[in-house]
């Protein structure tokens, strides 16, 4: 490969780190062509981006970039593939799902940026399935907010109701 052709891969790869704030790295060693075939099109089906790396050019992206990357440095052996989301956990299920169907244990997880965090190893993965994505959050929010109003709705209404039934009471008592 030439010089050139590598400095505009390490470019590129530079703008999605920046354009994405999370990344997986998976191992892609031991799966054959179909299965990898397979994994992309799970990729499409989740919205994210895989890409298949040199680790050396991955390494230089981490580098050349603002935020310091080295803690996943250690993890560049093998064959390796980036997938690129915006949603921190749909890899990390997608993988999880894809690993329901396969008798080994490729692809395995390498290593992930998400949340602004490092999860190094295959043992992460759980962790990253966890990890609620920025919709879910907020789902929870409005649920938690709206359930002390509701209690406040229901009791004003059952309030009224008693306050009503006393002063029919009253009302007929005065006749």
């Amino acid at each position: 490969m030439r010089k050139e052709d590598k400095a505009l891969i390490i470019e590129k790869l530079g703008q999605e780190l920046k354009e994405y704030p999370h990344f997986y790295l998976f191992d892609l060693a031991g799966l054959d062509a179909a299965r990898t075939s397979a994994l992309r099109r799970m990729c499409f089906k989740s919205e994210v981006k895989m890409e298949v790396v040199k680790n050396t050019l991955l390494h230089k992206a981490f580098e050349n970039s603002e935020i310091d990357y080295s803690p996943l440095y250690g993890v560049l052996k093998g064959a390796t593939a980036v997938v690129f989301t915006n949603v921190a956990n749909a890899p990390a299920k997608m993988l999880k799902d894809f690993m329901k169907n396969s008798k080994d244990e490729t692809p395995a997880l390498k290593a992930a940026y998400a949340e602004e965090g490092f999860y190094v190893g295959a043992d992460q993965l759980d962790a990253l399935c966890a990890i609620k994505s920025k919709n879910e959050v907020i789902a929870e929010i409005v649920a938690m907010l709206q359930s002390p109003m509701q209690g406040v709705v229901s009791a004003l209404e059952s309030g009224a109701s008693t306050i009503h039934g006393v002063l029919e009471t009253l009302a007929e008592k005065g006749e």
